[in-house]
C-alpha cells in the first residue's frame, strides 16, 4: 500500500506539536483518498487519541481543533479541558481554548470531527463546515476560515509520543553547573593583557531585550532581580544613551571581566532608532559613556579626539545580536536589511559575532512549560535556523535564553542560559585577540 502524503507542511505540524510536548503527527484519515463518508471517518478515527483534526478551504485557511479524547458516535458532548481550536495565520499559529470544558466535544455519528457545537468538519457527508462561534470557543470567523464553509480537504492525524527527539545541543542542568560557569567567568582573564574587560556590543530591535538581557545577567552575580538598565513596553526606544555597563560579583564585590555596551534600538523606519552609521564609531571606541544618540545624525568618529585615539581596551571585542525569537519568521524586510548592513560593517573590522534568542519562552509552548526543553524542542530548533538564515550567521553562533521580566526570584534554568551566552561572548572575544596578534601590523594600524 503507498504512502498517503499529509497536507498539513512539515513546519506547520512541527508549530502543532510546540503546543502539545514531545510528539509527532500520524496521518489517520484524508477525505480526498478516503472519502467524505462520516462512516469512514469513524471507522479509521474511532477510539485513536489524542488527535489533531485540520480542515482547508479553497480560501488558502488552515484550521482545525486538538481534543485528548477519543472519537465515538455515541452522540454525547465529552469532557476536555486541554482542547483548542486553531488556525494558521502565515507561519503562526492562533489557538482558541475551549471555554466550557465539559462540552469541549460532542460525538456524533452524522459528522466528522465536532467541537462542542462550534466547529465541525466535513458534516453529513459532504465537504462543508459548520461554524457557530461564541458558545463553547470564542473565535472570529472571518480569522477563523474566512467565512469559506467549503472544504478543499479535511485531515485527522494521531499525536504520538515522539521517542525519536534527541536535543540538538547538550547542556547541563544543575546547580554545580551553575556555580561552575560562574566560576569560569569571574576568573577570566582576555589573552591580551593590555585588555581587563572584554566589551560586548548589544545591537537589536525595539523591544527585543537588550536591556533586559544586560540586567538578567546582572540578577545572576547580584544574587537577586534587578533593574538598572532601564526596561519597559514601549514602541520606541527606551534607551537613548549609548551605556557602557560594567558588572559586579555580588553587590560589593569586584568588577566581573565584561562590559555590556547598550545602544538605541533598531526601528525599521529610517530618521528613527539607532543609526547604523552610529555603530562604527561604537566599535572603534569612539563615543564616551552616556553619548546622546541622533537618530537623524551619526556621531563623527572622531569625537574622542585624533590626538588620543582609543586604545583596543577602548574598543569593541564582539557582536551580540538580540533578536526576539518570537519575531524570526515576520521580520520586516526593512528591519532586516539594517541588521544586514550592521553586519556588513562588523565583517570588515574582524568583529567576531553572535545572535542571542529572547522570549524562547513566548515563542514555544513546550519551552514556556520548561526550560529544560529548549534543546529537544524542534519548534526552537528551526527559529534557530530561521535566524541563521536571515542574519547570516552559523548556528553554532546563536544562543537562546530568557531574560528575567516577570519573576520576582532567580531560576537555575534561566541563570544556566544566560550564563552560558556570556561565556560564548568570553570564547569569541578571545578569537579576537588572537585573530588580532596573528595580524600584520598595517592592519592593525588600519583600525584605528
Amino acid at each position: 500500500m503507498s504512502t498517503i502524503n499529509p497536507r498539513l507542511t512539515v513546519n506547520q505540524q512541527r508549530t502543532i506539536c510546540s503546543q502539545l510536548g514531545k510528539v509527532k503527527l500520524q496521518l489517520l484519515y484524508k477525505a480526498s483518498v478516503h472519502e467524505y463518508t462520516n462512516a469512514v471517518f469513524h471507522q479509521r478515527c474511532d477510539n485513536r487519541s489524542p488527535t489533531v483534526s485540520v480542515g482547508y478551504n479553497a480560501s488558502g485557511f488552515v484550521f482545525g481543533g486538538y481534543t485528548k479524547q477519543p472519537f465515538s458516535q455515541s452522540g454525547q458532548y465529552v469532557h476536555d479541558d486541554q482542547a483548542f481550536l486553531f488556525t494558521f495565520s502565515g507561519e503562526k499559529l492562533l489557538k482558541y481554548p475551549v471555554t466550557q470544558p465539559a462540552y469541549a466535544v460532542k460525538m456524533m455519528t452524522n459528522s466528522g470531527p465536532f467541537f462542542g457545537g462550534a466547529l465541525a468538519l466535513a458534516v453529513a457527508n459532504k465537504p462543508e463546515v459548520y461554524s457557530n462561534p461564541g458558545k463553547y470557543y470564542n473565535f472570529n470567523a472571518a480569522e477563523m476560515h474566512g467565512n469559506d464553509l467549503n472544504l478543499t480537504e479535511c485531515e485527522v492525524y494521531q499525536v504520538e509520543e515522539d521517542t525519536t527527539v534527541h536535543p540538538w545541543r547538550n547542556i547541563i542542568w544543575n546547580s554545580e553547573k551553575r556555580i561552575e560557569l560562574m566560576e569560569i567567568i569571574k576568573t577570566y582573564q582576555p589573552t591580551d593583557s593590555s585588555v581587563s574587560q572584554v566589551r560586548v556590543l548589544l545591537v537589536g530591535p525595539v523591544g527585543a531585550g537588550k536591556s533586559s538581557f544586560f540586567n538578567s545577567v546582572n540578577s545572576v552575580f547580584r544574587g537577586h532581580v534587578t533593574s538598572q538598565a532601564m526596561t519597559g513596553s514601549s514602541t520606541t526606544s527606551l534607551t537613548t544613551q549609548f551605556r557602557a555597563y560594567s558588572l559586579k560579583d555580588g553587590r560589593e564585590g569586584k568588577p566581573l571581566p565584561i562590559i555590556f555596551c547598550d545602544t538605541m534600538g533598531l526601528e525599521e523606519r529610517s530618521g528613527v532608532g539607532l543609526n547604523i552609521d552610529d555603530v562604527g564609531s561604537i566599535v572603534k571606541g569612539y563615543l564616551p559613556d552616556c553619548y546622546q544618540f541622533n537618530p537623524s545624525a551619526a556621531q563623527y568618529s572622531g569625537v574622542r579626539g585624533i590626538f588620543k585615539p582609543p586604545e583596543l581596551k577602548d574598543k569593541i571585542h564582539c557582536v551580540a545580536y538580540i533578536i526576539d525569537a518570537c519575531k524570526i519568521s515576520i521580520m520586516p524586510a526593512k528591519l532586516e536589511e539594517k541588521l544586514k548592513n550592521i553586519r556588513r560593517q562588523i565583517n570588515s573590522m574582524g568583529i567576531p559575532q553572535l545572535v542571542v534568542l529572547t522570549k524562547v519562552d513566548e515563542a514555544c509552548p513546550l519551552v514556556k512549560q520548561d526550560l529544560k526543553n529548549i534543546y529537544t524542542s524542534a519548534y526552537m530548533k528551526e527559529t534557530a535556523e530561521q535566524a541563521s538564515v536571515r542574519l547570516g550567521v552559523p548556528l553554532s553562533c546563536i544562543v537562546p535564553v530568557k531574560n528575567y521580566n516577570e519573576e520576582l526570584e532567580l531560576n537555575l534554568n534561566c541563570d544556566i542560559l544566560l550564563l552560558n551566552a556570556i561565556i560564548q561572548m568570553l570564547r569569541f572575544a578571545d578569537n579576537y585577540f588572537d585573530d588580532l596578534s596573528q595580524r600584520p601590523s598595517t592592519t592593525w594600524c588600519s583600525l584605528i
